[in-house]
């Protein structure tokens, strides 16, 4: 009974599956599922005995760096344990290794890659250095380039290992590479019109601004667009280039509001009433709290109009709020009315006088009531 139990067992272990002896496919089953195990232990044992350590110290660092490795160092255990059961198969060895530095690069790049994740906070406060507008989609910029070029540096090295020429890929793509690129350089031109805007500081989210043709208040600061409220309430998207290559006339860096004018009284207006009116704005405005006194005030009589005497006023309001500004003008104007008034003079409006040289002895008037 026993030696016919044992002949079947040593029938079993002889036959063969896939070219292999059954007991070799077992026993790298029973050493996987070992590999396993002790993933499982490393996991409960060490990885909570590291957790406890960390947690007591006052920085946060070593807490980060543990999660960076752990899932990675979790990998390894499969990894080693593929290594061991293929070992034991007597698979071609080159195949073998290829296999086994291929997963080991990967386990390399994938911890790089979660020190990305973990320390994304780095690279949010290394982009406010740019600007805290645009510290959150910088930053968000910066964390999805450094994946895509780990992942793209990791695939690329596996494809190294296997004896795959990365170059000469490239280079046949050919034709292809071109087209995408031509594709791309519009995006790649707002970007660095947009790192461009950054850096130069030009503008903000809530400036009112002047790009072109386009007038308004900024509401978005992004990488690729900026966004801009005009004043009729309609939005309009301005790709960075074009605010990078543009002038940019930027209303709300400014400390002071000009006012520029021209008034003009009637020509009947005395010399020296003229002259009294003029001082008498100028003293006005040199008085006047809301007027700007460490930058220039002109008022002249300025020049002989087609119908008027013409005085020119410029000057600057201490505020560069428009709601402010318009206050202030208003009050400046209607002093300027009142100084006017006061001497006796008036504003003249465009007029005409026509002056006859010789009336004709007979006119002849047109009666419509009269019939011929």
């Amino acid at each position: 009974m026993e030696n016919g139990i044992v002949q079947q067992i040593d029938y079993l272990l002889k036959q063969l599956f896939l070219g292999t002896p059954i007991y070799k496919w077992a026993l790298a089953l029973l050493v996987f599922l070992l590999f396993l195990f002790f993933r499982k232990l490393f996991t409960h044992i060490i990885i909570g005995i590291i957790r406890k350590i960390t947690s007591r110290t006052k920085t946060t660092i070593d807490d980060k760096l543990l999660k960076v490795i752990e899932s990675p160092f979790k990998f390894l255990f499969i990894v080693f344990g593929i290594w061991f059961a293929v070992s034991i198969l007597n698979v071609e060895q080159e195949i073998v290794n290829h296999l086994i530095k291929s997963l080991f690069i990967i386990t390399v790049f994938w911890i790089l890659y979660n020190a990305v994740i973990i320390f994304q906070e780095g690279f949010y406060k290394f982009a406010e250095r740019f600007g805290k507008d645009l510290s959150r989609e910088l930053g968000s910029f910066f964390i999805k380039s450094s994946k895509i070029f780990i992942f793209v540096l990791g695939f690329v090295a596996v494809l190294q290992e296997w004896g795959i020429d990365v170059t000469a890929f490239i280079a046949s793509l050919g034709l292809g590479g071109l087209a995408f690129a031509l594709a791309a350089k519009d995006t790649v031109a707002n970007l660095f019109g947009g790192l461009t805007i950054l850096a130069d500081k030009s503008l903000k989210i809530g400036d009112w601004v002047k790009v072109g043709s386009v007038e308004g208040i900024v509401e978005d600061l992004g990488i690729r667009t900026t966004k801009i409220r005009t004043f009729e309430k309609s939005l309009i998207t301005v790709p960075n280039s074009y605010i990078a290559n543009n002038p940019i006339e930027n209303y709300s860096r400014r400390d002071n509001r000009r006012i520029k004018m021209t008034i003009g009284l009637v020509y009947d207006t005395p010399g020296e009433t003229v002259k009294k009116i003029v001082d008498d704005i100028r003293s006005m405005l040199k008085e006047h709290p809301r007027i700007s006194k460490d930058l220039i005030t002109l008022v002249f009589f300025d020049k002989f109009g087609d119908s008027s005497l013409d005085i020119f006023i410029y000057t600057f309001t201490d505020t560069s709020n428009w709601e402010e500004y318009m206050a202030i003008k208003e009050d400046v104007n209607l002093k300027i009315m009142e100084i006017v008034e006061k001497n006796g003079s008036a504003f003249a409006y465009p007029s005409q006088s026509i002056y006859i040289e010789k009336v004709p002895e007979k006119l002849i008037f047109y009666d419509p009531d009269k019939k011929d």
